[in-house]
């Protein structure tokens, strides 16, 4: 076999440090990840009951005038 074939068959193993970087990696954006789906849920909670509230407050100024 000529040194081409071989690096195309065998690939090389990551060192340690290469795999704990890589494992410390993949944890940070999981945690990331599962942060920014809370904060987009917490955001859409929130907005869902402010457009509550205000509908609330335009359908009570509208029966203020209608009386």
């Amino acid at each position: 076999m000529d040194h081409a074939s071989k690096t195309r068959l065998f690939k090389p193993q990551p060192t340690r440090t290469e795999s704990t970087r890589d494992t410390t990696s993949r944890v940070a954006r999981e945690i990331i990840n599962s942060e920014l789906g809370a904060v987009q849920a917490k955001t859409e909670r929130l907005r869902a009951a402010r457009l509550a509230r205000e509908q609330a407050q335009r359908m009570a100024a509208a029966a203020r005038l209608a009386k």
